[in-house]
């Protein structure tokens, strides 16, 4: 009788295959092997037999055997493979799609090449030029260094670094690990106040609990990372591995700097931004258990962590953490999931948590530590709302003369100011004044919007670009096309014209061409080398900017205008983590909001400081209408290249729907963003209580639903955040 085992290739298939295994062989469950597909060879997985769907039975005769069985490689750890599973189920994705992510570095199952750096040994050079003393000078510290980082320190090109090796200066070797420093648990910590000592301890005395989830609840400024710091502390000293999750790749910045000064060594890093060779190197460090603290992006939550200890999702409330391509998933929640599966400690940190775990901490499930005071006794910045009814802008401006007056205030005592708009580009629309056409993509429902830098209009939906043009193109007027409403582009104009002598920093994600350079402006702005800073949100949270006095937010009301049911929420974070980001040390804070609806229950919060009253009419306002999280939604999305057969369909797909007592379907409607990238745009949702079972309702829903057909496409998001 030949000998079978399942096999899950990173595919979007409905099941594992099964495949012969190789005389002598017994390749385990999480084992990599390489097996034939049709007429390509294959990486995939040995998976559990009996989990999940299962292929349709094959005649004996037809099966093919293993190619080869990678056993150099190591296997991916059973809780990988059950969170796999999990995350499959419960997004009814493809189990193949979720294994891809676990196989995101190609690198980590090919020989790892050796890495060659530089060492300064020698004497000078016989010819010493400017460039060649500033990479000895960068080098002199004796330490190993890559070619291009000592190139990019020193600010030369890796020609002057060749040359140096050439005349001796430099030698060449191999390249430690990134990992190889060990991390020194007893170096000298931060100072924590009572209320901190507390929360640490608490954290510690919990890590080996098992499973637990603890929302770290503390006021922007007051030391979250350091108390988690102890927990990481704590599950490294027993030799396991902890991974600490950010929204956003911006943030490990500071959160490595911070890490090396705390243990004495740098985290692995993992993010889109890491190069394809380092991520291989990181992925096989971690699967051999050889990397022992990690920092990433959502990402990170599907490495190969065979012996994990903490999971730390930072910024938690953070809507970066939702997933919305191929596979969607919400990686707060899926890092609970991960938790519980591996029976390990997750700790939730935010200055403005979720609605939802608030209520799961409100119910008992999650623990909730709250920190009512700033790191060093620093204080709170105080609030206040400019109603733009009363005090407007000067014409052609966007600025409150009472904002204008606090930024001059706040030059002349030395501190620096923030500028916040939630705006990429120049403007959000750019019109003719003769005609009143407007530029809109050729390919989506939405307006191109200027960006006066780089000379062009851009779709930030789909990517289209063009040429800013002379003349209107609809009725050829020259000089008559004009900008309407300010982007972050704008408002630097507006600030170099009122002060011409003011250090300017522009922040926004399309201008900064690499996270090196982003990095390297937010050291400059933390070494008060810039007096105004102008940023949309990547400025908005989890930044230190000890010279920070003043916050100004441009419209506050820019998220307000959405139909979301978390709109209000997502606003007062995003204000809150903003303007929570003055006065974190000794300099006093103060954050100006520029609105046309102060009467606004999330205006009145923030100038308040109540946030438990705002957030409880929210949850009161949720539970009332059943929505997240004391009821779930899914939705169904249809897109098509024809109006028509979209429509359609959905009404079909619609019609489809199984009757059932505590689910409601709602639609078809057309998407607020009707048309992306050229496909048509129809939406239907899935609204049901929480005791119902919305997973086994959609699998029927979609074994039931007609088939796509030609171009049509279907797609189901579970919990979904976005309603565009």
């Amino acid at each position: 009788m030949p000998v079978t085992v399942p096999v899950l290739l990173p595919l979007a298939l409905p099941a594992p295959y099964d495949y012969l295994v190789p005389e002598g062989t017994a390749p385990e469950p999480g084992r990599f092997v390489v097996v034939p597909l049709g007429p390509v060879p294959r990486l995939g997985v040995v998976w559990p037999r009996g989990e999940g769907p299962a292929a349709p039975p094959v005649d004996s005769a037809k099966l093919r055997p293993i190619i080869e069985v990678l056993d150099n490689v190591p296997p991916l750890p059973r809780v990988s493979l059950d969170f796999a599973a999990w995350v499959a189920n419960y997004t009814l994705s493809s189990p193949g799609m979720v294994l891809r992510m676990m196989m995101s570095a190609s690198a980590a199952f090919a020989p790892l090449a050796p890495r060659y750096g530089v060492r300064s040994i020698g004497p000078p050079p016989a010819r010493m030029t400017p460039a060649r003393a500033r990479v000895i000078e960068a080098a002199s510290n004796g330490l190993t260094f890559v070619k291009s980082s000592l190139a990019e320190i020193a600010g030369v090109s890796v020609s002057v670094i060749d040359g140096l090796v050439d005349a001796g200066t430099l030698v060449t070797e191999p390249l430690p690990e990134p990992w190889a420093e060990p991390f020194d648990l007893k170096r000298e910590r931060a100072t924590l106040n009572p209320e901190q000592t507390v929360a640490a301890r608490e954290l510690v005395d919990h890590a080996s609990d098992g499973f637990t989830v603890t929302l770290l609840d503390g006021v922007t400024g007051s030391g979250k990372t350091e108390i988690y710091f102890e927990a990481i502390a704590a599950t490294l000293a027993k030799g396991k591995q902890a991974l600490v999750l950010m929204p956003e790749i911006a943030l490990t910045s500071q959160f490595l700097a911070r890490c090396e000064e705390r243990f004495g060594a740098r985290p692995a890093e993992w993010h889109s931004a890491v190069s394809g060779p380092m991520r291989g190197r990181i992925w096989r460090g971690i699967a051999e258990n050889k990397v022992k603290l990690v920092v990433g992006a959502r990402s990170a939550l599907f490495l190969p962590l065979p012996d994990l200890g903490l999971i730390v999702v930072d910024e938690e409330h953070d809507a970066g953490y939702k997933q919305e391509d191929r596979v969607s998933y919400q990686a707060r929640d899926m890092a609970v999931l991960r938790g519980s599966l591996g029976q390990i400690p997750v700790v939730l940190s935010s200055a403005t948590p979720s609605i939802e775990s608030l209520v799961n901490a409100a119910q008992g499930r999650y623990r909730h530590i709250r920190l009512a005071q700033r790191y060093h006794n620093a204080s709170l910045p105080e609030i206040a709302a400019i109603d733009m009814r009363i005090s407007p802008p000067e014409r052609g401006s966007w600025l409150s003369p009472v904002l204008v007056e606090a930024v001059e205030q706040t030059l002349a005592r030395g501190e620096q100011v923030l500028l916040f708009l939630n705006r990429r580009g120049y403007a959000p629309v750019t019109l003719c004044r003769k005609c009143g056409f407007r530029f809109e993509c050729p390919n989506c429902s939405a307006w191109l919007v200027e960006h006066r830098f780089r000379r062009r209009l851009e779709c930030h939906h789909c990517g289209t670009f063009a040429p800013l043009p002379e003349t209107c193109p609809n009725c050829g007027a020259e000089h008559s096309l004009v900008p309407c409403g300010p982007g972050v582009e704008r408002i630097d104009e507006e600030i170099a014209a009122r002060f011409p002598d003011a250090r300017r920093v522009l922040l926004s994600s399309d201008l900064t061409p690499s996270v090196s350079d982003l990095r390297q402006t937010l050291r400059e702005i933390e070494e008060r080398e810039a007096d105004i800073i102008i940023g949309t949100q990547l400025v908005a949270k989890g930044h230190h900017f000890p010279g920070l006095a003043l916050v100004g937010v441009i419209d506050a009301d820019l998220g307000l205008a959405h139909a979301d049911p978390r709109a209000a929420e997502r606003t007062f974070q995003l204000l809150n983590q903003v303007t929570g980001r003055a006065g974190r040390e000794a300099i006093k804070g103060r954050g100006l909001i520029q609105t046309y609806m102060p009467e606004h229950p999330v205006i009145r919060a923030l100038v308040s400081g109540d946030r438990d009253a705002f957030l409880a009419r929210e949850i009161e306002a949720r539970k009332g209408a059943i929505m997240p999280p004391f009821g779930r939604l899914a939705a169904l999305l249809v897109t098509s290249s024809v109006r028509e057969t979209a429509e359609a369909y959905a009404r079909e797909v619609a019609r489809s729907a199984p009757q059932a007592a505590k689910i409601e379907v709602l639609g078809p409607a057309e998407a607020p963003l009707s048309v992306i990238r050229g496909r048509y745009r129809f939406r239907l949702l899935v609204k049901a209580t929480r005791e119902a079972d919305l997973q086994a309702y959609l699998r029927l829903w979609l074994s039931q639903a007609p088939k796509t057909r030609g171009d049509l496409r279907l797609t189901v998001d579970v919990d979904p955040y976005s309603f565009l």
